[in-house]
């Protein structure tokens, strides 16, 4: 594999264009997959202003918003790596809110984020409607290999040591979690776009062979 280097306004514009290149007449929906210490929030939310200049209706929905209730997710603990996995995503609430009605054939109507974990109540979202042609934005961590129905997945890669640097002390302990991503899912390999940010100010776009 080969590591082409871009400064971060380009890589906005090369993942705007590919997006953009996608059916107009059909919606897009795209993960952008990483650790938080990899930024996929900021580089979903620098997406959006790109995507409505290629005429492109944007949804954020961050899968922060559609974590499981804390009597769920921490039933076994605040600190087991493999909860986080396997249980705090509401990977089903998710489909429900906002990938299924962007199926083919879908409604388009959407709801933006579905629970609020800090304060560990319903968000009280209301409803959007999508237009066809619109683009559904997901960031998030451990997206992939989920069987969620994502039609573009960027995944943000970072070696462990500058995961481990990078992520606060007190976060620690999901490391074990990420590195069980790596091992049974591949993000590099179950992403369209890999893009390495070992130093966020010079991302590389990853070519595979073939």
């Amino acid at each position: 594999m080969r590591a082409r280097p871009v400064s971060p306004s380009l890589l906005v514009e090369e993942l705007a264009d590919l997006i953009a290149a996608r059916p107009r007449d059909a919606w897009v929906r795209v993960a952008v997959d990483g650790a938080p210490a990899a930024g996929p929030g900021r580089l979903a939310d620098a997406l959006a202003g790109p995507l409505r200049l290629r005429g492109r209706e944007v949804l954020r929905a961050p899968a922060s918003g559609f974590l499981r209730p804390a009597s769920l997710r921490l039933e076994f603990g605040r600190t087991d790596p493999d909860v986080f996995y396997d249980e705090w995503l509401d990977a089903a609430g998710l489909v429900r809110e906002v990938l299924g009605p962007l199926e083919p054939g879908g409604t388009g109507r959407v709801l933006p984020s579905l629970w609020d974990s800090a304060r560990d109540r319903a968000t009280r979202a209301g409803y959007v409607t999508l237009p066809p042609g619109g683009v559904a934005l997901v960031d998030g961590a451990l997206l992939l290999g989920r069987g969620l129905p994502f039609d573009l997945a960027v995944h943000l890669s970072l070696s462990p040591a500058a995961l481990a640097r990078r992520t606060p002390p007190e976060e620690h302990w999901t490391l074990p979690a990420y590195e069980r991503y790596e091992r049974e899912t591949g993000p590099a390999r179950a992403a369209d776009v890999v893009v390495r940010v070992e130093d966020p100010r010079r991302p590389a776009v990853v070519t595979r062979p073939g």
